[in-house]
Order: structure tokens, then sequence, then C-alpha cells
């Protein structure tokens, strides 16, 4: 039997196709630019669209750079796997493997400090999402961390939202310096020494 879109989802198709294209195509220009030196003009232009086309998805350059760190978050996510399928010590092989890619991607981490800085304002419109961010990541990596001590492989006594809190604040601080110093902090060498004593604190000596 053959079924055929009503109007209103045709139209829905094609909006979120075209919402698709212009936050593909704007994470590639913030990560290659930054949230300043990318133009919506340029954005639009290269998914086929005038400005004011653009703005009636996203009405501004702001909320386009939310989009794409939503989208990023559900790709770094995926990529991760904290969310349920990642048990114990490899939660932190994930970890250096976002952190590596981080690495390549220079523009859009510079956009998403800048914008997690701003976003600690009280009434920044972004607050609550990056305050309800760092609630879940924390406890994605606090549950992969409990999932190990139920394996036997982590430690039964670390406390494994502490430890979520920490490994944050070390990403977040080593990505920080590294913008502001590529040359002199090596964000990926370090995060690596920093797991691998956290790897050594937190797992059940052999034996």
């Amino acid at each position: 039997m053959t079924t055929y879109a009503t109007p209103a989802e045709a139209r829905r198709a094609l909006r979120d196709g075209a919402r698709g294209r212009i936050i593909a195509a704007a994470d590639r220009a913030f990560a290659a630019n930054g949230y300043e030196g990318t133009s919506l003009a340029r954005v639009a232009e290269s998914v086929g669209l005038s400005q004011p086309g653009l703005l009636h998805h996203f009405p501004s350059k702001r909320a386009l750079l939310m989009a794409v760190i939503e989208h990023r978050d559900a790709v770094d996510g995926a990529r991760t796997g904290l969310s349920g399928e990642v048990e114990g010590l490899a939660a932190l092989d994930a970890l250096m493997a976002l952190m590596e890619h981080n690495a390549t991607v220079r523009g859009l981490v510079q956009s998403f400090t800048v914008l997690t800085g701003e976003s600690a304002a009280e009434h920044h419109p972004a607050r609550s999402y990056f305050t309800r961010r760092y609630a879940r990541i924390r406890g994605e990596l606090a549950g992969a961390l409990l999932r190990g001590v139920d394996r036997g492989e982590v430690r039964a006594d670390v406390d494994a939202d502490a430890v979520a809190s920490e490994v944050f604040a070390v990403m977040d601080g080593l990505e920080l310096q590294w913008l502001h110093a590529p040359d002199e902090v090596d964000m990926v060498g370090l995060f690596r020494g920093y797991l691998q004593r956290l790897r050594a604190d937190l797992a059940v000596p052999a034996g």
C-alpha cells in the first residue's frame, strides 16, 4: 500500500531537512573560523539560502550556535557512549578520544568555551541549558564508573560524583589554556597523563 505525506508533513520534512543542512554548515564554519569569524550570510550561501531564509529557521547567530552545540552534544554523546553503553574505566578511554577530536575543531571549542563562560551570568539565556548539560554529563560519567564498581573493576569506595566533576573541570580547564596558548599547552598529552593517573587511582588493585 502506498502512503502519501500530508502537506503539513511535507512542509515539516522540508523544514527539518533545511535545518539539518544549516546546522551542518554552521558546525563546519564555527569549527574553522570561530563564532566571531563566522558570517550568517556565508553559512546561508553554503546551503543555497538567502540570509533572511536562514533567519527563518534560526532567528540569530547565537540561536544557530546553540543549535550547533546541541547537535555536537548529541554527536559527542553517541561517540563516547557514556549514556549507558560504556562501563567502568572504558569511560576514560572514551573521554580521551573526545579530547583528541576536540583538538581538531579549535574554532568550535573556542565558541563553546566562550558561550559556556558567558552562560554563568544569572540571567544569560543559555544558563539553564548549560546547567542541565553539566548535570547530565556528570551523571553519565558517574553512572559509567558505578557500573565499573558493580563489575569489580572500579574501587567501591570511589566517590563517582566527585570524580566526574573533577574530570570535566580538567577537560574544560585544559581546553581554555590550550585556546590561549596552543603552542605551549599540550592539551591532549596532558589530559592523557591525567587520565592515566586517575585510572591507576580508581582501579581495584590487582591480586
